[in-house]
């Protein structure tokens, strides 16, 4: 079959594998992409981080919060120079502040018409809502990154402020995808494992030693993934499991949320 050539630029871009691999991995595939990195996964042709989760759009995040509830808002622009602004940064948190007091759905029609009629003929870029979300909870912690384009609400039962903030600034940094390994989509850990599976094969290593190698490697995408597992950025000879089990008992994470322009 014939093979699109911006998808192999795009799947060149994701993983750094060789454009033969890459074409070869998307007719395996038929043109899927996100199945042609799994096939380069399985084969250990991915070389490289994946570049496109460099790209960023700019913009501005901000909070606004009142009591256990938190307003969320980021609005992303076309420029640094304009996300730098005061203007622009005063209005993303004259956002917040409203979306504090307003139903979400209401809230979003609001803006994307005001954005629309007044910010865009205001400032002569394209203005988008990325995200509006109002968090609530028993102990709330807030992570807004200096560059104002990362943030992070981390919703807790039980513990204090100082430290679901500090975990808010774990999440901010590492990225998880869930709270705790019984978390994980089930489809999800079978491909991870399958995929382990497969390098094993190609690697040539026995398969009396799979079972403990794939043990090892799920731990690690455990450590990856679920913010309890990971590695506490202020002292990563701990987990973040025990960061919290030294901060107190019966102290469970109800929600993560992280943000990013």
């Amino acid at each position: 079959m014939s093979v699109d050539t911006r998808l192999i630029t795009k799947l060149r871009e994701l993983t750094g594998a060789g454009i033969n691999d890459c074409k070869a991995a998307l007719e395996e595939a038929e043109n899927n992409i996100n199945k042609a990195v799994e096939v380069l996964r399985k084969k250990g042709a991915v070389k490289a981080a994946k570049k496109a989760e460099r790209a960023t759009k700019e913009g501005v995040i901000a909070f606004s919060r009142q009591g256990n509830r938190v307003a969320v808002v980021g609005l992303a622009c076309e420029t640094d120079f304009v996300a730098r602004t005061g203007d622009f940064i005063k209005t993303v948190s004259d956002f917040a502040n409203k979306l504090l007091d307003t139903k979400e759905e209401e809230f979003k029609k609001w803006a994307e018409e005001w954005i629309k009629n007044e910010l865009v003929v205001k400032i002569s870029e394209n203005i988008q809502l990325v995200f509006a979300e109002v968090v609530e909870g028993e102990v709330l912690g807030t992570y807004l990154h200096s560059n104002k384009k990362i943030a992070s609400v981390v919703v807790l039962a039980g513990g204090t402020e100082e430290l679901a903030t500090e975990l808010a600034m774990q999440a901010a940094a590492m990225s998880p995808k869930y709270i705790k390994p019984e978390d994980v989509d089930p489809a999800e850990l079978k491909r991870e494992k399958d995929i382990y599976k497969e390098q094993l094969k190609t690697e040539g290593k026995p398969e009396a030693m799979w079972d403990k190698i794939i043990a090892g490697k799920v731990n690690k995408y455990y450590q990856e993934v679920c913010l309890i597992k990971q590695p506490f950025i202020k002292d990563d000879k701990i987990s973040v499991e025990k960061f919290i089990e030294q901060s107190g008992s019966g102290i469970e994470i109800v929600k993560i949320a992280r943000y990013k322009i």
